[in-house]
């Protein structure tokens, strides 16, 4: 049996509504949502790797040293913590549609500058303002598309983002390499504000606005927008809005309701799940091809066992959905923690044979892949719709921060004669502390504990 997920007071329209949605079965409409969100996240993929692709040209002309790369590297990744902390939130004031809107010309803006940049500094703050942008989009596209899901598909269609991500930093991959033996690094950047550029108008045609936030948003027109929306659906409209409770207080601000007592267990228990499983994601993504040199293979061999471990990745966020579809989500997380922390350990006596490694490089790519794309998918179900955003933007941002750590962590670990053995065994520990945290995720009362299908689909 299933139990209704709610996300309002029982018998009002925004409850009714959420019920008819998670229940029903998902339509065409649902479905293009999803998708767009898709696009979205394969065109991070390339945006926010880019810089990677094209280092080494940058490098060359204008001969910069490895920390002044390294800070390059870090420019975007700071400025998505930002966007995710600072910009994100305001899609629960704006709309998640807008904000998303606003992520992208932000994004095509910093990537069309940077590649007319003349300095090292310029195209540093270029890709800080890019990674703000970027940070907006993310944390909105996940949140709709898993408002448009129904309970069944929901983990799917937000593991699908996480999916999209992986095609676009593997494809990013193929499209710098030629775009740089034609003209060099420059047209790489071009390319990617183009292409965010033109998905401005895909999300005007094709994306509606959120329904959790026109329930929620207090506008005039949002009757008239919800209905628009779920006539695309094929569901009847609505006859009002839910109206607001009567004397009922709200903090001032997103981040104080997050904190609030009813939320702020899972709150913190989110930031440190984000901090722990992007900093194990992003030291595995980041480290393991020099790393397999450190250990005596060659840099050609190292290159392959990453190239392996993103394809993975493309698999794990796939199956993680599926199952998700069928199994409560929280525990396929928490197992995915698990297996990502036993193969690391299996890494360590296998480097000294290639094959091995290679297979188990593809294998945690599925699995580490999975945990982030796990924690995307679970995190808005914590959150009630007027600060869906705001949780999901606050978490992200926190993980970023582990993102940046985690580089310089193991760099320094390294100069302090850690083994590469060594580094990998203190990542499976750090990952297995994430898939504890999320474990103590308290879901009773959320739309999780009530049946979402971000913690089980047609439960019985």
């Amino acid at each position: 049996m299933s139990t209704p997920d709610v996300s309002g007071t029982p018998g009002t329209p925004d409850s009714d509504l959420r019920r008819r949605l998670d229940d029903g079965r998902m339509s065409r409409a649902q479905w293009t949502a999803v998708a767009v969100c898709v696009l979205l996240n394969v065109l991070d993929g390339f945006d926010v790797l880019v810089m990677a692709f094209t280092s080494d040209a940058v490098s060359g002309e204008w001969g910069l040293s490895g920390s002044q790369i390294g800070l390059l590297l870090s420019a975007g990744l700071a400025g998505m913590a930002l966007g995710s902390l600072f910009l994100a939130p305001l899609a629960d004031r704006i709309g998640r549609r807008s904000m998303i809107l606003v992520g992208l010309v932000l994004a095509a803006t910093g990537m069309g500058l940077a590649a007319v940049s003349q300095s090292a500094l310029q195209l540093g703050m270029l890709r800080l303002l890019t990674g703000i942008g970027i940070g907006g989009i993310l944390a909105s596209s996940n949140v709709v598309a898993a408002e448009y899901a129904n309970r069944r598909w929901r983990g799917l269609a937000v593991s699908l983002n996480s999916t999209g991500y992986a095609v676009g930093a593997t494809a990013g991959g193929v499209i710098a390499a030629v775009l740089q033996s034609e003209g060099g690094w420059r047209p790489v950047f071009a390319f990617g504000a183009v292409a965010t550029a033109l998905l401005i108008p895909v999300v005007l045609w094709r994306l509606p606005e959120s329904l959790a936030f026109l329930m929620t948003s207090g506008s005039p027109r949002a009757l008239e927008r919800a209905n628009r929306v779920l006539g695309a659906m094929g569901q009847p409209p609505l006859d009002r809005l839910p109206e607001a409770e009567p004397g009922a207080a709200r903090p001032a601000s997103g981040i104080a309701r997050i904190l609030s007592p009813g939320l702020r267990r899972n709150t913190l228990l989110t930031w440190t799940g984000f901090f722990l499983v992007m900093f194990g994601f992003y030291f595995v993504t980041s480290w393991t091809p020099k790393l397999l040199a450190e250990a005596g293979m060659s840099a050609t061999q190292g290159i392959t066992g990453g190239v392996l471990l993103n394809l993975g990745g493309v698999f794990g966020t796939a199956l993680l959905g599926l199952l998700a579809a069928r199994f409560a989500l929280r525990g396929v997380l928490v197992a995915y923690t698990v297996a990502t922390a036993f193969l690391l350990a299996l890494f360590v006596p296998a480097l000294s044979v290639y094959g091995v490694v290679l297979a188990l490089g593809a294998l945690i790519g599925v699995f580490v892949n999975g945990c982030v794309a796990g924690l995307y998918a679970l995190t808005p179900s914590v959150y009630e719709p007027s600060v869906r955003a705001t949780g999901v933007g606050w978490g992200i941002g926190v993980g970023r921060i582990g993102a940046i750590v985690s580089p310089l962590a193991a760099g320094w670990l390294l100069d302090a004669g850690w083994t590469p053995g060594g580094l990998f065994l203190l990542v499976a520990g750090v990952l297995l502390l994430g898939g504890l945290t999320v474990r103590a995720f308290r879901l009773e009362g959320t739309e999780a504990g009530r049946g979402g299908a971000a913690v089980r689909a047609g439960g019985a």
